[in-house]
């Protein structure tokens, strides 16, 4: 007989959604501190994860993963240029091509940022134990679109958990 899944209760799933919701204002709370400091907001952090995770990073690659608009990427694009976190440099066969990385400067606040996330990320971890922590991943990308698995699998492979 096939192994057959009940649909979650609602409850279970408002529960979800409620713990989503707390969960992600503590972790970017955590970087958000640091980030106000600085004059600078979760969209920077972003920028700055993505092209710290992928040096050489492409403008419209970029764009791709963020999701926001051009404008809005040039507007954090700008700041983190002119601050001396992020640097560009042209395509090696296209010109035109903008390739992203970011400087020391940036690597040591994307890196500071992550040291905050980790704080509450470590803990958890080993609090919840191997299997709740690959359950957790699993509902993850159950959630997440295809583009944002198919990157995630090609960042860590399929298998790694």
């Amino acid at each position: 007989m096939p192994d057959q899944k009940a649909d979650p209760a609602e409850s279970d799933l408002r529960m979800a959604q409620d713990l989503l919701f707390f969960a992600y204002r503590d972790f970017t709370n955590a970087a958000d501190i640091a980030l106000d400091e600085l004059g600078l907001g979760r969209a920077h952090h972003r920028a700055l994860h993505f092209v710290g995770r992928n040096p050489g990073i492409t403008v419209t690659d970029l764009l791709g993963i963020l999701r926001i608009t051009k404008q809005s990427l040039a507007r954090v694009l700008g700041d983190l240029l002119e601050r001396g976190y992020v640097a560009q440099s042209p395509g090696h066969t296209d010109r035109r091509r903008r390739l992203l990385s970011l400087t020391q400067t940036g690597a040591a606040l994307e890196y500071r940022l992550f040291e905050r996330q980790k704080a509450l990320l470590g803990p958890a971890h080993c609090e919840a134990g191997a299997d709740a922590v690959d359950g957790f991943r699993r509902v993850l990308r159950a959630i997440m679109d295809d583009s944002a698995r198919t990157y995630v699998d090609s960042h860590h492979g399929k298998g790694d958990r």
